[in-house]
């Protein structure tokens, strides 16, 4: 059977939250690459940057629904959601946008594991941890190209 190490790319392009957003575009559209993962000094992942991220800077900005009584503002909706969603859309860094709970897999993960993990999550791409640190990341086209070799 097929693991994570066995169709994983290998030599993995990794970002930082320090990555500013333009650099962050260059390098998906230069690689054509979906996601990158985050990565601090040590080499350690972090978390995961998609090109929804990116997409979502350009979204409409939502005003929550506020009621004023006696000098007061009471948000209808999440203080914190809107506060988040603001962070994102003027976002500069990676670290601004950047998905802190990436899901991920280890290099003896099964590709039958992998494929539930993608379906079940909706996820187009998974970084592979040995010990904490990224040692590779495995997609879509990765799974497919299992197939035919």
């Amino acid at each position: 059977m097929l693991t994570a190490f066995d169709i994983m790319t290998k030599d993995v392009i990794a970002v930082t939250a320090e990555t500013t957003i333009r650099e962050l575009a260059e390098i998906m559209t230069r690689h054509r690459i979906g996601s990158v993962p985050v990565v601090d000094d040590k080499g350690a992942l972090i978390g995961i940057v998609t090109e929804s991220d990116l997409i979502e800077q350009d979204k409409n900005f939502h005003i929550p629904t506020v009621i004023s009584l006696f000098d007061w503002v009471i948000y209808l909706e999440s203080e914190k959601k809107f506060e988040k969603e603001l962070k994102r859309m003027t976002g500069q860094t990676v670290g601004d946008i950047y998905t802190k709970e990436a899901m991920t897999v280890e290099p003896q993960t099964t590709i039958s594991e992998i494929a539930d993990i993608m379906c079940d999550k909706r996820i187009h791409s998974l970084p592979v941890v040995d010990a904490g640190k990224l040692v590779g990341i495995v997609s879509r086209i990765d799974l497919i190209r299992s197939m035919v070799s």
